[in-house]
């Protein structure tokens, strides 16, 4: 086992490396073919790119964010080499890599700059994050087409199902639905890969008939637990408090939430993302608000990690789904699952209606393009004993499955 001081070869959640030379040497690369294969500006980064240069307080901010940055190849381009950077990547899937996955490459793209003064303001700005979004969305679509299977073979080192991958996830056909003998196991692209669907009874639903258990709502990582959370607070400070209004959208029901207890978990790259219900009710509301992609708590100062470690800042303030569920158990009654993007692993999809009756492990929704974090808020007077098999919630806590037992209710 590895000490509590020994160097961890990913941030949180296992989306981009710890350590920065992988990162240089992915963007290094990047570059490369940047220049080995000009092309012209896709629509929506032409789009980005007129936003920048016509609103004055955006131009100045995105020159001043890469003034900001360490003077350190290859880290000391300007918006313009961002915008090659960005357009390359639109018609590029992520690749496998063992000694260091990057995989959130326009995270990797915007790494250092966001982490500024300036990069913290503009990731922050409504038309900065508008035109992110149609950049996402115009990617989504990239991901997916069959043009984006190229990466899901069985290279050695950079296929998903290359001698490497299956190391690191090595029942995925026992798992998961697909079929290994058909071209990229069954997959239609790199999306239809990454919201794969897993087997009949590989998570089977912890006391299916019990409403006092509730399970764990994403293949997820403990976090934080947090109770008595005050209803308004300064959520970007240090130790990043929660803040419920700010969390829930400033939703009609968020005041019955004023003193919630909070748990959240996070997801990594290799997980399966698709969320399910914890508990079994009825849909009260459900849907998405959109925010921001790429800010960062300022409270970490110079933070290279991006957004990985502002983990609680970004439920207030990232592109959320919010799923409302009056659960049949009436010591718990109305909770949230709250689903929050980061990067661009931003895409929340729900699957579930108001007035729905679900079943504790009924699919809820899932994240394109992977996940981020995710939240189960409880109202305050509900009395939980949580489970975390064994360890203690935080950067380096590993997945739970999804639908195990994550709390039970106490009376």
């Amino acid at each position: 086992m590895e000490s509590a001081d020994a160097p961890v070869p990913y941030r949180v959640g296992q989306w981009l490396p710890s350590d920065h030379a992988f990162l240089a040497r992915w963007l290094e690369a990047m570059i490369h073919k940047t220049l080995d294969e000009p092309r012209p500006l896709h629509p929506v980064v032409a789009d980005f790119r007129d936003v920048i240069e016509s609103d004055p307080a955006i131009f100045m901010l995105f020159n001043q964010m890469f003034e900001q940055v360490p003077r350190r190849p290859p880290y000391d381009r300007d918006y313009q080499h961002m915008l090659q950077l960005l357009n390359t990547q639109m018609t590029h899937a992520p690749e496998f890599d063992q000694t260091g996955l990057v995989g959130c490459p326009i995270n990797t793209i915007f790494d250092w700059s966001m982490g500024t003064a300036a990069g913290m303001a503009a990731f922050l700005n409504e038309r900065v994050n508008a035109e992110l979004k149609k950049v996402l969305n115009a990617w989504g679509r990239f991901l997916g087409s069959s043009d984006s299977t190229d990466v899901l073979s069985d290279h050695p080192r950079k296929g998903w199902f290359g001698a490497d991958a299956r190391k690191a996830m090595p029942d995925f056909a026992r798992e998961f639905r697909c079929d290994p003998d058909a071209p990229h196991h069954g997959f239609r692209s790199w999306d239809d890969f990454f919201t794969r669907e897993l087997r009949a009874g590989v998570r089977p639903v912890a006391c299916p008939d019990d409403d006092r258990v509730i399970v764990n709502a994403c293949e997820s990582a403990p976090y934080r637990i947090a109770r008595q959370v005050s209803y308004r607070d300064r959520f970007w400070i240090k130790a990043q408090p929660y803040s419920i209004v700010h969390m829930l959208a400033n939703d009609t029901l968020a005041p019955l939430f004023a003193g919630a207890s909070v748990y959240q978990a996070y997801l990594s790259p290799l997980s399966y993302h698709r969320w399910h219900s914890p508990v079994s009710g009825t849909i009260r509301k459900a849907y998405v608000k959109d925010g921001t992609y790429f800010a960062e708590a300022a409270s970490h100062g110079f933070d290279p990690a991006g957004p990985n470690d502002s983990q609680s800042y970004i439920t207030e303030v990232a592109t959320r789904a919010l799923i409302f569920i009056e659960a049949d158990n009436p010591d718990i009654g109305l909770m949230c699952v709250l689903a929050v993007g980061m990067a661009e692993v931003s895409s929340c999809q729900i699957t579930v209606y108001e007035g729905q009756r679900v079943r504790k492990g009924d699919q809820l929704g899932m994240f394109h393009y992977g996940g981020s974090t995710h939240c189960l808020i409880f109202r305050p007077g509900v009395k939980l004993e949580f489970d975390h098999h064994g360890q203690k919630p935080g950067l380096h806590a590993a997945n739970i499955p999804v639908n195990a037992r994550i709390a039970t209710v106490v009376r």
